[in-house]
Parts: C-alpha cells; sequence; structure tokens
C-alpha cells in the first residue's frame, strides 16, 4: 500500500487542488489512484466538496469522505456544534488501508498539520500509516515561518516530509514570493518539488490533466513511490 498524505501550513494553501495535481500526475503514469478527504467542513449533505473538485480536475473516480459537517469549522468544533460523533484514528486507518489496492492513495487533511481531524491530527495519521506527508505552502509573506515550523514537527514525530509543494505561484512573483521559492528548501530542509500556477483550479479537466505533470519535479511520483515501497 502506497500513502501520501497532504497537508498545508494554513487553509486555502492549495491543498485541494495539489492532491487533484498529484491524481492527475500519477494518472497520466499509467497508476491507479484513490483519493481520501477524512472530513469535509463548510459543505451540507448532498452539496460538492473538495472531493468532486479533485474528480472534476483530475477525473479520478475512487474517493472517500468519512464525515461531512455543516458549519467552515476545524472538524472537531463543526462536529461538536452539530452534535456528530467524532470521528476516531482508527476508523480513519481503517478506511484509508482499505483502499490499499489503489497504485496511490492520496489523503487530503484540513486546514494545517495539527487541525483535530477528530480525536487527532493528520500527523497523527501518517505515524499510524508509516506514510509521508507532503507539505503545500504559500507563496508570500509568512511562508518561511509557517513552513518551517510545519517540517520541525514532522521531523519531530519521526514522519518523512516528502516534499514542498508551492500551492498558488502567482502569475507575476513579487519580491518576495521570488525570494521564498529560493529560501523555503533551505529553511526547512526540504526539496521544493512542485509548484501550481494561480487559477489552476478554474481550467477544465483536459486542460489542467495534460499540464499537471509539468508542476512537479520530474520523477517525483515515481520516487515517492519507490521511497514507501
Amino acid at each position: 500500500m502506497t500513502v501520501l498524505l497532504v497537508t498545508g501550513t494554513s487553509t486555502d494553501v492549495g491543498k485541494t487542488i495539489v492532491t487533484a495535481a498529484l491524481a492527475a500526475t500519477a494518472t497520466a503514469a499509467g497508476l491507479s489512484v484513490a483519493v481520501c478527504k477524512p472530513a469535509q467542513t463548510g459543505v451540507a449533505p448532498g452539496e460538492p466538496g473538495d472531493l468532486a473538485e479533485i474528480e472534476r480536475l483530475s477525473g479520478v473516480s475512487r474517493l472517500v469522505e468519512f464525515a461531512r459537517y455543516p458549519e467552515p469549522l476545524a472538524p472537531d468544533t463543526a462536529a461538536r456544534r452539530c452534535g456528530q460523533p467524532l470521528l476516531t484514528l482508527e476508523e480513519t486507518v481503517t478506511g484509508v488501508k482499505a483502499l490499499g489496492d489503489a497504485d496511490l492513495t492520496l489523503v487530503e487533511g484540513a486546514g494545517g498539520l495539527l487541525v483535530r481531524i477528530g480525536d487527532f491530527t493528520l500527523l497523527e495519521v501518517a505515524r499510524a500509516l508509516g506514510a509521508p506527508v507532503l507539505l503545500v505552502a504559500a507563496a508570500g509573506l509568512g511562508t518561511l515561518n509557517h513552513s518551517e515550523l510545519t517540517t520541525r514537527m514532522l521531523a519531530s514525530a519521526g514522519v518523512p516530509c516528502a516534499g514542498l509543494v508551492i500551492g498558488s505561484w502567482p502569475d507575476a512573483p513579487d519580491l518576495a514570493a521570488e525570494c521564498n521559492r529560493t529560501d523555503l528548501p533551505r529553511v526547512t530542509g526540504v526539496d521544493l518539488v512542485g509548484a501550481v500556477p494561480a487559477g489552476a483550479g478554474r481550467w477544465d479537466r483536459a486542460r489542467f490533466t495534460a499540464t499537471a505533470p509539468e508542476w512537479f519535479q520530474p520523477g517525483f511520483v515515481d520516487r515517492t513511490l519507490s521511497a514507501v515501497h
């Protein structure tokens, strides 16, 4: 079983689009892909959430969501407010393992690494699965601190970081973004393995899937699979 978890330095940094791009890249390489979003918030029953966006962009249709809460809050808070039971680490890990016949299973977290998904965080999921975490970072000011905090937490927990991806690279990057692209690997000790163009989430599937493999270092998906195996 090959699992790659996707987290962000914060919310709204592009995790869903990066997950879709990874799914499209792996599919283009001939791999079977499953995507899991353990908890979705801010979406009512029957409404399209992040998994629907991933399917629209990548074409991957094996999608699993374990819990959904209507208010746009951290999953544990949203669950308590609507009276639903919290997800548990055991049921989440079991659900991810059930996707193990796919060549690659992508697990998208909620917000940042330590946001409570239930009675646990994505860090605990990674440790339980023995899986690496890909970190999605912003391009602009503040990203060096947020990225280093997250990568230090992963290192202290003994969880490998598969790399950094800038979730939305601007068409006209300012000085801070240009410097951050150089400084992110220096301050974190983690390779910058990709950058997604700003606005790519608004593209149609044909354009998205044709272009997504260009956003990652050549061979990144293959190296990730080899490292996990």
